[in-house]
């Protein structure tokens, strides 16, 4: 019989759970939901991981505590609310819910970045593997030196990192951040039907990186000017600002780039609509937060520059009908690890969540425990 367990995961002193981080802010602690078969007493544990997404109730953990292990799906402070995160807090989650899991017994500890928990995942392996890091883009202090690394890592339906995705996404038809319908016809995806020519292309994913790279540059001189604000003791030191346009991915639309069996659209519906929808991807933030989380020069949590660094063996497991983490991204990462340490599976017909597929699940969970046990 399976048994689910709720584990209040206590944070070392030292790391502050700054005051946008709710619950755990009040509490001290971040939660996770712990799944196991109770006629055995399991020695591996698998911890599943995203920046901000609920697993407490992952679809795969009672598929790998059938299998014998240990099923841990992890919040972090931000759970819910993206808006103010920063990456290197999230690591400090990780690294407290890994220690709370060796000290009880755990032997042996596997990481599973899902989804955007891919960079995240590969960033915590190798800051545990090699510790470099002592603040965070914006400059706040912060010490990941200590850090337990896992056994072994699998990145699954991942893609390299929220910074990447996010940047090729981003709509390059917008010129002027507050006017998003005034758009450049030159390179509004939208108004060009596919299949995208290769100039195009080009033209277009250059004309992204510049964008990023001009939101990045103007939320660093905004944080750097906060301090003019100071009232008496007390200066602002963040403040929060819209992102418009961002589902504008090419291979949302011509499936001939990066191929696959996937359906034409996104995970939030058409991509036009789900261009300006709030609940799509990163449309509020904060400066702190953007230079941490959605900045592509300036954004740790990178599989593609985390995983040479990692001495771990890697996993990746890819869906082949996924509409979020494309090939590109799959094999991208495993050719960034260890040749003698990777591994790359690929689950013909699963999409990003496996909708409808529950036998594609008892396949990927199949996979998971027996590498985790190899």
């Amino acid at each position: 019989m399976l048994i689910r367990e709720l584990l209040a995961i206590t944070m070392p002193p030292g790391q502050r759970l700054d005051i946008n981080s709710g619950v755990a802010r009040l509490s001290g602690k971040i939660w996770a939901a712990l799944w196991r078969d109770d006629r055995i007493r399991p020695t591996t544990a698998v911890l599943i991981v995203h920046p901000s997404s609920n697993f407490l109730g992952h679809y795969a953990l009672p598929g790998l505590a059938e299998r014998g292990v240990a099923a841990v799906g992890l919040c972090t402070r931000y759970v819910g609310n993206d808006s103010a995160l920063i990456m290197e807090n999230c690591v400090l989650d990780i690294g407290a819910a890994v220690a709370h899991l060796r000290a009880a017994g755990y032997s042996r500890v596997v990481l599973v970045g899902n989804s955007g928990g891919g960079g995240l995942a590969a960033l915590y392996q190798q800051q545990a593997e090699r510790p470099t890091i002592t603040a965070t883009p914006a400059g706040d202090p912060v010490d990941l030196a200590g850090l337990q690394p896992a056994d072994r890592i699998v990145l699954a339906m991942a893609h390299p990192g929220r910074a990447t995705v996010y940047t090729e996404g981003l709509d390059p038809a917008i010129t002027d951040e507050q006017l998003p319908f005034d758009r450049d016809p030159e390179l509004d995806m939208f108004a060009v039907p596919p299949p995208y020519s290769a100039e195009f292309v080009a033209r277009y994913r250059e004309a992204q990186l510049a964008r990023n790279r001009r939101i990045s540059t103007w939320a660093a001189d905004q944080l750097a000017g906060l301090e003019k604000h100071r009232r008496g003791d007390l200066a602002p030191d963040d403040l929060p600002f819209v992102v418009h346009g961002t589902a504008a991915d090419l291979r949302f639309t011509d499936l001939s780039l990066d191929p696959s069996d996937r359906a034409p659209g996104t995970l939030w519906g058409d991509p036009w609509t789900a261009n300006f929808r709030p609940a799509s991807l990163g449309h509020l933030t904060s400066l702190r937060s953007w230079l941490s989380q959605w900045s592509y020069d300036h954004s740790r949590a990178n599989a593609y520059r985390c995983l040479p660094d990692v001495a771990a063996p890697v996993l990746i497991v890819h869906g082949t009908a996924d509409r979020a983490a494309f090939p590109s991204h799959a094999r991208g990462m495993y050719e960034a690890a260890d040749p003698r340490r990777r591994e790359l599976v690929e689950i013909a017909g699963a999409d990003h969540y496996f909708a409808g597929r529950p036998d594609l699940v008892e396949v990927m969970c199949d996979r998971i425990a027996d590498w985790s046990r190899g």
